[in-house]
């Protein structure tokens, strides 16, 4: 196994201006720097982790606590969680993933035991146990999902009440006056899924002032209740011309359903969902979307969590950003056919 003396007499440098060029801890010129990064390759160098810590008292891992719960549908979370890892990687860290269902003991003991050098936070909810816990931990911290209070967190999101107002003004641009929202099951709301009721509030009033009759109803998250749910829709609402998707579940499952009563979109449907543009390669999903930008959102979070790790004097307000709506349009939205 490689060492770094080894690296350093591939690279024609000394043992320590091998590993100041790998750890930045002084400014080394680019030629030297471009020298030890070749002679990391040829040789598969990889630093120890625990000499690393205790060299710089960092051990360049990041804890990220994610839950795959049982009502949300987990091919979407991984979105996030792919965006997360990839930057993590491209700036030296690794990724300590933590799925204990009791979040504010697992991230007590991650960063009390000196595990990680930051946090980062999904399945957030309104009113999260696990933010005492990160704002006293003294490690930075940054959430993908808006909590009810913000204080000390850097927290990254969709602008999910402005995505719901872009989905109900593009169908009523298009004529219709009647549509249905079909939202997460109850459950996610009921545990504090705030970005379930900002998308359907924001949603109701915009249609409210476009003179849109807007239906919202709960979805489901697992098969054969998804499908079983949009059945029932669509037998519930047959005057709605129009479907809003705030369900990554419900938006798999819809082409099947739509087939199954003989119906096509935009021409008997239209339909808007809100899922990733990679979400919808995956599934070969037909319907125009908002993009819910997880790997942006995922690398904003990290990215500013090593900003404020690698710089620790660097005393700035903690910042709440939201990703503005992107509308991707597949062709599933069209006016309204005359009766």
């Amino acid at each position: 196994m490689a060492t770094i003396g080894d690296v350093a007499r591939v690279a024609g440098v000394s043992r320590s201006t091998a590993s100041y060029a790998l750890s930045g801890k002084r400014a080394i010129s680019l030629e030297v720097r471009e020298r030890v990064d070749s002679a990391v390759r040829e040789l598969g160098y990889t630093p120890n982790a625990g000499a690393r810590a205790l060299a710089t008292s960092q051990t360049h891992v990041l804890g990220l606590l994610v839950q795959f719960l049982e009502d949300e549908f987990a091919p979407a979370m991984l979105q996030y969680m792919l965006g997360i890892s990839n930057v993590a990687r491209e700036l030296g860290y690794d990724i300590l993933m933590v799925t204990d269902p009791d979040g504010a003991r697992a991230l007590e003991r991650i960063t009390d035991s000196r595990m990680v050098d930051g946090v980062i936070l999904l399945n957030v909810a309104d009113d999260d146990v696990r933010l005492p816990v990160l704002r006293s931990s003294g490690r930075p911290g940054a959430l993908v999902g808006l909590p009810g209070d913000c204080t000390g967190l850097d927290v990254f999101d969709l602008d999910f009440a402005e995505a719901g107002r872009v989905m109900v003004d593009r169908l009523a641009d298009l004529g219709h006056r009647e549509i249905v929202l079909v939202s997460q099951p109850e459950h996610v709301v009921e545990r504090g899924g705030a970005y379930v009721w900002r998308l359907r509030d924001a949603a109701l009033a915009q249609a409210s002032v476009r003179g849109v009759e807007l239906h919202e109803v709960y979805g489901e998250s697992q098969q054969p209740a998804v499908s079983r749910s949009l059945n029932a829709v669509l037998d519930a609402f047959p005057a709605a011309t129009g479907l809003l998707l705030h369900n990554e579940a419900a938006a798999v499952a819809l082409p099947a359903v739509l087939r199954a009563r003989g119906l096509s979109s935009p021409h008997d449907l239209s339909v808007i969902g809100r899922y990733s543009d990679e979400f919808a390669r995956t599934f070969a999903l037909p319907f125009s979307s908002i993009d819910s930008a997880p790997d942006r959102l995922g690398r904003m979070a990290v990215r500013q969590v090593v900003r404020r790790i690698e710089n620790p004097k660097l005393h700035e307000p903690h910042v709440v950003r939201f990703i503005p709506p992107e509308l991707v349009e597949r062709g599933s939205s069209a006016p309204v056919r005359p009766v």
